[in-house]
Order: structure tokens, then C-alpha cells, then sequence
């Protein structure tokens, strides 16, 4: 391994000169806000469950795109398909393609919302024909979404989402330029706490045209729904007349080929999806029942416009058509359950023998470590992880330590494991992780904790991330 990979401890290396062209051409040098994050690097190729940096340094990737890389990066099956698409060029412009048609069928197949199908090119699209189609269909405005819940970057969801705790219940705009007007038409409830939408449908009854959740909160990291949550937002969706939306760019395809809704028995009025669906390759599709997906104007009569050049465009299709008959035919979704649970329980494992006050929470392929005292507060003993009270708000997350958190990441980028350095943000596994990867993983975090708790560290591992 080449160096420590801090900032503060590395002299200028490759992706440090590159970072800075980058910036003499491109505002901040990065292409998503969220990826400006130190250290700054600039990577040059991702495979199975590694990464490369510009200066040949490969580190073990848990970070997977922030979640698309489900089967791994540069998944060979989903590549073989991507290439037979180029090599037919197709992008038409007009009609329909074979590779779109059977897409759609195998989401309406496997994801029990699904009658009709639309594909389209990323989340936030995705989530912005769902909440438009949802005003048409009502004649209703305003839209319910959730404290922390992330649904894309325009103005109707772009709100209260990594707030602070003085900005909790207040109008919170995630940028400049949003429209003030739009985001007063979006309420904003708590995740997990049903009262408070009951509360918020009674005082603008009439007037919600959909709620909108991730039904596992896992912009924050992993806020796993309370029993009865999603039942209950079904159920007063049903009565107030409100389009359930269950945003699945997350969820979908990662924990179940059905999404989160086929695990929790829970059937929204539409659902959005994108990231793992393709494994890397850019597509989304928004998809619900005939009467709601009807409205669009890709169906004569239809009143709810809807268009994109690269919508349904070969490369996306093909990856996604490759991903999800993978899913089918592997055991991709018990190899990451297993994983997942080993990890979890790993992790637990090292911080109540090292005293450290944090709790991992996670579901599936998705974990976090959060640096907070769940117990209750008090002098109590050790606990063991399951005894340890899961955070289930926003609200609770306020108590988790940020710059812990972000160290935490960091020190273990120094040892060649890539988690996204950004305080909340989740963990992925994928299908190309083992379980030699994930010992890998503990040994470091224990390592990195005793350093920063004071405990002596064993000898740390040397070699590449394979």
C-alpha cells in the first residue's frame, strides 16, 4: 500500500494533480454534491469489490456507488449484455424496442405494484413523474414526505432532509433557488411515528395528493420501519384519498426482487425505482397501478405529460434486463442476507468488547455504525447488540457523533477500505464481497477503534483489497 491515504499525512500523488484540474474546469471538481468528501481522489477503474485510484492504490469498496453495484462492479454477465446492445445502436427515438417491452414485463412480473411500466433515466425523475401524476389524478397539491428522507433534487421533495436539529419543524430547503411556493405545498411528517401523519391528513383534509417515503430510510442510513408503519400509511392513504408512493431507488431490487414492499406485505399505489436495477448502468422506472399509470400522455388520452430522449434508451434496458435475470437465477439475495448478518453481528461484536458506544443498525445488503449510547443513558453494563434500543427517527439520529463518524471512515480509507466518508451515509455489500472480505472489514474497524479509544491495535493487514 502506497502511503497513508490521509490528507494531512500524504504528499501530492496523482489524484491530488488531477483533483486540481478538475477544478479549473468543473465548479468544485466533482459532478454530485455529495461527492465532495476528503480526501479528494480520482479513481480509475472499479471491479467486483474493489476500486482503483489514480495512483494504483485499490482499496475494498463498501460504498458501491452509493448502492447501485448490487452484483458487484463491472458484473461480466451485466457487461456481456451492455456490449450486444451497443452493438445493435439503438436509439431510435420512436416506437418501442424488444429490450424496453421485456423490462417492463419482468418488473410487472416480480414487484407486486406493477401493472404498467414506465422507464425513464434516474431517481429524481422517477419520484417527479410519480408526485405529478399523483396532483393529476387527485386534483390535489400538497404532498407528504418524511424528515430525512431524500426523493431527488427538485423543489416538491427537496426539503427537510439532512436538516439540523433548530431546522426539525421548520421549513428547511435543501438549496438556493427552490421554489418557495412549491416547497410550502410539501408537510413534512416523522419517519416511524404514524400520529404525526394522521395529525398532518385531519388538518389538510382534501388537499394531499400523496405521501411519499423510502420505506426503509436508508438516506440517513437505515431507519427500519416500525411494526405496523407502512400498514398504517396504506390504510390512511385508503381513507383520505392520497396516492401512496414508496420511493424503492434504494430498496428496490437490493433487498428483494419485489422491493422492500413484497418483504413488508405492503402494496403502494406506485413505486419508484433506480440504482441497483442495472447494476451501475444509468435507468430508473416509475410503475403502479393501470388506473393511476393510465393518466400519462405515452397513452392516447392520457392528460399527465411525460417524455426523455434516453428514456427505455439500449444500454440502461440491457443492464437491467441482465441484473434482474441474474437475481432470478442466483442466490445473490441469501448470499447478501448471510453477509449482512455476519457484518452486523461482527461489528457489534468488537464494540461492546472495546467499550465503544455505538450501534449498528442495517437490513440486508445495508449497514451503519453509528456513534451514539443507545442503552438509555444511565450507568449500565455492556449490552449486547440486540438488546441495544435501534434508532427509529431522525430526531434520534441527532445524537449520533458526526465527526466520529466521518473519522471513523477515514482511518479506514488509510488501511485500503472505501466507505463514503459522510456522516450518516450508508454501507453496501454486494454479490462479489465474501466472507474473507468481510473479516477483513472487522479486523480494520477493530484496529481503527482501538486507535481511536486508546486501546493498542493488532498488526495491521497489508496487501491490496482483493
Amino acid at each position: 500500500m502506497k502511503g497513508s491515504l490521509l490528507e494531512t499525512k500524504r504528499s501530492t500523488t496523482c489524484s491530488e494533480k488531477l483533483f486540481a484540474l478538475a477544478r479549473e474546469h468543473t465548479p468544485g471538481g466533482v459532478n454530485s454534491s455529495l461527492r465532495a468528501t476528503l480526501p479528494h481522489l480520482v479513481f480509475t477503474k472499479a471491479l467486483g469489490a474493489t476500486l482503483t485510484d489514480a495512483d494504483g492504490t485499490e482499496y475494498l469498496d463498501f460504498h458501491g456507488a452509493f448502492g447501485p453495484a448490487l452484483l458487484g462492479h463491472n458484473h461480466p454477465g451485466v457487461r456481456r449484455r451492455v456490449v450486444e446492445a451497443l452493438e445493435n445502436g439503438l436509439l431510435a427515438g420512436a416506437g418501442t424496442t424488444e429490450l424496453e417491452i421485456e423490462v417492463a414485463r419482468k418488473i410487472c412480473q416480480h414487484v407486486p405494484s406493477a401493472e404498467r411500466v414506465l422507464l425513464c433515466n434516474s431517481g429524481s425523475e422517477a419520484t417527479y413523474h410519480a408526485l405529478r401524476v399523483a396532483r393529476a389524478v387527485t386534483g390535489r397539491t400538497k404532498v407528504i414526505k418524511f424528515q430525512g428522507c431524500y426523493h431527488g433534487f427538485h423543489d416538491a421533495v427537496l426539503r427537510n432532509v439532512s436538516s439540523p436539529a433548530d431546522k426539525i419543524g421548520q421549513l428547511d430547503a435543501g438549496s438556493a433557488g427552490m421554489s418557495r411556493e412549491v416547497l410550502e405545498n410539501t408537510l413534512v411528517c416523522d419517519f416511524n411515528r404514524l400520529e404525526t401523519v394522521d395529525v398532518v391528513l385531519s388538518k389538510h383534509r382534501g388537499e394531499v395528493a400523496a405521501i411519499i417515503l423510502e420505506p426503509v430510510a436508508h438516506n440517513v442510513g437505515c431507519l427500519v420501519p416500525r411494526a405496523g408503519f407502512l400498514e398504517g400509511l396504506r390504510k390512511l392513504a385508503t381513507e383520505h384519498g392520497a396516492v401512496l408512493i414508496f420511493d424503492e431507488v434504494i430498496t428496490g431490487f437490493r433487498h428483494d426482487l419485489g422491493g422492500y414492499q413484497k418483504i413488508a406485505g405492503v402494496t403502494p399505489d406506485l413505486t419508484t425505482f433506480a440504482k441497483a436495477m442495472a447494476n451501475g448502468f444509468p435507468i430508473a422506472a416509475v410503475c403502479g397501478k393501470a388506473e393511476i399509470m393510465d393518466h400519462f400522455k405515452t397513452r392516447a388520452g392520457g392528460d399527465t405529460y411525460y417524455s426523455g430522449t434516453f428514456n427505455g434508451n439500449a444500454v440502461g434496458c440491457a443492464a437491467a434486463l441482465a441484473t434482474i435475470e441474474i437475481l432470478e437465477r442466483e442466490p445473490v439475495h441469501k448470499h447478501l442476507f448471510a453477509l449482512g448478518e455476519r457484518l452486523r453481528k461482527g461489528l457489534s461484536e468488537i464494540h461492546q468488547r472495546l467499550g465503544v458506544p455505538a450501534v449498528v443498525a442495517g437490513f440486508g445488503s445495508v449497514f451503519v455504525t453509528y456513534f451514539m449510547d443507545m442503552t438509555g443513558g444511565g450507568e449500565t453494563p455492556p449490552l449486547q447488540q440486540k438488546d441495544l434500543r435501534q434508532p427509529e427517527t431522525y430526531t434520534d439520529l441527532l445524537a449520533s457523533d458526526a465527526e466520529r463518524f466521518v473519522e471513523y471512515r477515514r482511518r479506514l480509507l488509510d488501511r485500503g477500505i472505501f466507505m463514503m466518508p459522510a456522516n450518516l451515509k450508508r454501507a453496501h455489500l454486494s454479490y462479489a464481497h465474501s466472507e474473507a472480505h468481510v473479516d477483513r472489514l472487522l479486523q480494520a474497524s477493530e484496529d481503527v477503534l482501538k486507535e481511536i479509544y486508546g486501546a493498542p491495535a493488532s498488526k495491521q493487514a497489508s496487501g491490496s483489497g482483493t
